[in-house]
């Protein structure tokens, strides 16, 4: 294989360009980006990867940082390390900043790069619904670095409560509330809760954290809405049975350094509030000229394609697709199978093959409330709840981590949290005070 020097066009940015190929471009290293990436690993092309960040994240698993059960290398791995033996692509590390669809340009921080083809799954970011002054006081989870400060947060939030006398204080110190009834939020609070109530109970003297509070607010009449009703109902009392109070029905109004405001004028005093209720889609997709929806998701055509432009692909949390009169929901499975579907139809155009629509095929969906508490809902077919549906969520996530070493090292932590009730990363790190203030969230990376 020969390569050439980079194209004219390319500006400054360094990639190899082997003659008589075209090249494929994939801005995102999240599930669907790598999955594409994968998908080409036969194929006759370049393919430049680019991301903000050089690593893969698995984020279903964020929480488990967040909460101390497990360390932030346990669920990620370096970009570069995931596609090492797949010798067609070429990982750049960069922001993508705009797209000249019609030049076949992508506009970087560090320079330009054309395409042939190209893939967007810049994924989704935290959204306050207008309130971004929300952000400084309730950090949102979308990446490693907002795990390592909610993290922070929590530990400190007992630490004050130790050492303070004043019983309103403590109070406070010791009351978590988590925005949003979705599954980051299940799962948020569960972890939560059975921190306090069994991993950190013998570390303290002044306290019983036993007697933490943890509430979940949710504005909508239902938590976990994407699964059946019946299962909703289960997973509601797991979390009773936790000690969370779930709070439907009851929209925030306001954030501050000292806890939340509610629609219906009650005030809930919490020095850690967690927000899981809202994301909007990178603003990367408004820089297309194309439509986007209310929370900037580009409406993408049925083959994934931009209106107007054969050549540009969205996927995962950035694109808007309907299926059956519904949105499709941001979850990995939708971004892994619309990778794969827009690589497919990328090649088939490669070969003047017409494009195919996309069709999702939904695999089911979990979610995990605590110890021997899970969901499960596999396309309406098969449901469980309890001990099996908790065990199978363990298999299956620990199946999906990218690299081996990654799955023992899960595998261990969670064997010795299951056998002994501990959480070894309760590591407080980072040059945050004490205190109730928390900075604001760094930006999450492309998906």
């Amino acid at each position: 294989m020969t390569v050439q020097a980079a194209r004219p066009g390319d500006a400054h940015v360094a990639v190899r360009t082997t003659a008589g190929r075209r090249r494929v471009v994939i801005v995102g290293g999240g599930f669907g980006g790598l999955q594409a990436a994968r998908a080409l690993r036969w194929a006759d092309v370049d393919v430049v990867l680019v991301d903000r960040r050089n690593h893969h994240v698995f984020q279903p698993l964020l929480y488990q940082v967040a909460t101390a059960g497990l360390s932030p290398g346990d669920i990620a791995s370096p970009i570069r390390w995931i596609l090492r033996r797949q010798q067609n692509v070429q990982v750049l590390l960069g922001e993508a900043q705009r797209i000249d669809a019609a030049a076949r340009v992508l506009h970087l921080d560090i320079g330009q790069l054309s395409f042939d083809a190209l893939i967007l799954a810049t994924g989704a970011t935290h959204a306050y619904f207008g309130h971004d002054e929300w952000q400084a006081h309730a950090p949102g989870l979308k990446t490693l670095e907002d795990a390592g400060l909610i993290r922070r947060h929590l530990l400190l939030a007992f630490e004050e409560a130790e050492r303070t006398p004043d019983a309103e204080a403590r109070t406070r110190a010791l009351t978590f509330v988590i925005v949003g009834g979705g599954p980051t939020g299940v799962e948020l609070a569960g972890a939560l809760a059975e921190l306090a109530n069994h991993s950190i109970g013998r570390d303290f003297r002044s306290i019983d954290t036993s007697c933490a509070q943890v509430l979940l607010v949710e504005a909508g009449p239902r938590i976990l809405g994407a699964f059946p009703k019946d299962l909703q109902q289960r997973a509601e009392a797991s979390l009773t049975r936790l000690g969370v109070k779930v709070r439907k029905q009851s929209p925030v109004t306001a954030i501050d350094p000292h806890g939340v405001t509610l629609a219906d004028g009650s005030r809930i005093e919490a020095s850690t509030v967690l927000w899981a209720a809202g994301v909007a889609a990178s603003p990367l997709g408004r820089t297309l000229g194309v439509e986007v929806d209310r929370v900037g998701r580009v409406i993408v055509r049925p083959d994934l394609t931009i209106p107007g432009c054969d050549v540009v692909y969205v996927v995962g949390d950035l694109a808007h697709v309907e299926q059956d009169g519904q949105v499709l929901p941001g979850v990995a499975q939708v971004a892994m199978q619309q990778g794969e579907h827009a690589v497919e139809n990328i090649l088939r155009r490669f070969g003047n093959q017409p494009a195919r629509p996309f069709r999702y095929h939904d695999l089911g969906n979990l979610a995990t409330i605590g110890r021997h508490s899970a969901i499960a809902d596999f396309g309406g077919r098969w449901r469980f709840s309890g001990a099996f549906a908790w065990w199978l969520w363990l298999f299956i996530h620990i199946l999906k981590l990218t690299g081996f070493r990654n799955r023992i090292a899960v595998l261990v932590q969670w064997a010795w949290a299951y056998l002994t009730h501990q959480r070894g990363i309760r590591l407080i790190t980072g040059q945050d005070p004490v205190g109730p203030s928390v900075p604001p969230s760094s930006s999450p990376s492309p998906r």
